[in-house]
């Protein structure tokens, strides 16, 4: 997608509020990329992302700076926790797990956009199928035999959803599960071992109608793609385009071990410099080269400091950008001007229950206020302090809703906020009541 910085840091202020170093930062390592694309080969091949390191607390937006930029632009994007990682020689998940899971991630996006391509053809051979299966159906029901005019009628039906409930008989595919043969590693079937060497077994199942068209739909339309087509475009996105995020790098930022549990953390930050600097990762997809993948490392770095991250990797992330912890005015921007926000949310949910929520300015500001105060007393959890809060104030009326009750509107006040937080605001042990 050719977008600008400017545009891709508007995109972005619609789901993230404030941090505009980090937005920044990551718009321009994104339209760095476009440009790199427009280059002769020869130059194309001595430029390499320039990757970013993101400090600040947590729940301030560094995981979904990097997830909504590359939903953005549609690239593959895996977030890992490097204190999941261990060292080689160690019980757990190697660095190159990372690349093998952004491969897979690849892989399912170019093939739903290959599927969705071909969707109209397979629609098609799905309803026939299912028709075919209805039909069967319905002469052992009646007894009667099928004609054209009464397939024509079931398909009318079909369409129209007349039948999503009915139980029919149909032949589909009996795929074998995947099985993880190392710890930690990928997930590989039986299939992608021998190849076609054994023919893929199919067995007749009981389903509704509405689960019955969506598995024909999908194997109809794995049928009109090319498998081996996907799995090349997948491995060329997941080395140009993707996105791997590596989050509480601050955890493994120790340099003294002297033993324990903490003995293979240096290790670890060794074991991602070659991901990092660039290399050869085997995936079930094919070799994946690390060298124009952007990484993005985040950690809070409370107690360690980016200085202690072993020089080699520091060097690796040259772009550095702190993400400040969130004000009042940040909170009550985040209730009220981003997409899908949480009262957005609870206003949704409730509607389910015939309850329409409404919350004026000054409730807004007061829970704004609330959250301040709890981050100030017990553990700054940042944005995600609003989940608890909300969930406080929202608890009797969320319990006491369903039924068959008629539309209600709830005005929700200052003053309803200051009696329903009373628990949260006028005990001083708050870390008894929040996460």
């Amino acid at each position: 997608m050719d977008l600008s910085p400017k545009q891709i840091v508007n995109r972005l202020d619609k789901y993230i509020i404030g941090q505009d170093d980090a937005k920044k930062a990551v718009a321009i390592a994104l339209r760095n990329r476009y440009r790199r694309a427009q280059l002769p080969a020869e130059i194309r091949e001595e430029i390499t992302p320039k990757n970013i390191i993101m400090k600040g607390p947590t729940g301030v937006g560094k995981t979904e700076i990097a997830r909504r930029l590359a939903k953005l632009v549609k690239a593959p994007f895996v977030k890992v926790e490097a204190t999941k990682c261990t060292e080689v020689g160690y019980v757990g998940k190697d660095v190159e797990g990372m690349i093998r899971d952004l491969a897979e991630c690849a892989y399912r996006l170019v093939k739903a956009e290959k599927e969705e391509e071909v969707r109209s053809k397979a629609t098609v051979a799905a309803e026939k199928r299912i028709v075919h299966a209805l039909a069967e159906a319905k002469k052992e029901e009646k007894g009667d035999t099928a004609k054209e005019v009464f397939e024509a009628n079931l398909l009318d039906g079909l369409r129209k959803g007349q039948y999503d409930n009915f139980m029919i008989e149909m032949e589909v595919l009996d795929a074998p599960q995947p099985m993880e043969l190392v710890p930690g590693g990928a997930a590989i079937s039986i299939g992608s071992i021998f190849g076609d060497m054994f023919q893929q077994k199919k067995k007749k199942r009981r389903f509704s109608v509405r689960e019955a068209f969506q598995i024909a739909l999908e194997e109809e339309s794995a049928k009109l793609v090319d498998d081996d087509a996907i799995k090349e475009e997948a491995v060329y996105r997941a080395e140009n385009d993707g996105i791997v995020f590596i989050d509480e790098i601050d955890k493994i930022a120790g340099k003294n071990n002297h033993g324990g549990a903490d003995v293979s953390r240096e290790g670890v930050q060794r074991d991602i410099l070659p991901i990092v600097e660039g290399s050869t990762v085997v995936t079930k997809y094919g070799p994946v080269k690390t060298d124009f993948i952007l990484f993005i490392a985040a950690g809070a770095f409370h107690v360690a400091a980016i200085e202690d991250l072993i020089p080699e990797l520091q060097g690796r992330f040259p772009v550095s950008v702190e993400l400040n912890s969130l004000t009042k005015e940040d909170f009550v921007r985040i209730l009220t001007e981003t997409e899908n926000s949480l009262t957005f949310q609870y206003g949704k949910l409730l509607e389910v229950d015939n309850i329409q929520l409404q919350f004026d300015r000054g409730a807004i500001e007061r829970i704004a206020e609330v959250a301040v105060e709890l981050n100030l007393t017990s553990e700054d959890i940042g944005a995600r302090r609003l989940h608890t809060v909300m969930e406080y104030l929202l608890e009797d009326i969320s319990f006491n809703a369903g039924g068959d009750y008629p539309m209600f509107t709830l005005n929700i006040d200052s003053k309803y906020v200051d009696e329903h937080l009373q628990k949260l605001t006028g005990d001083r042990n708050l870390k008894k009541y929040v996460l």
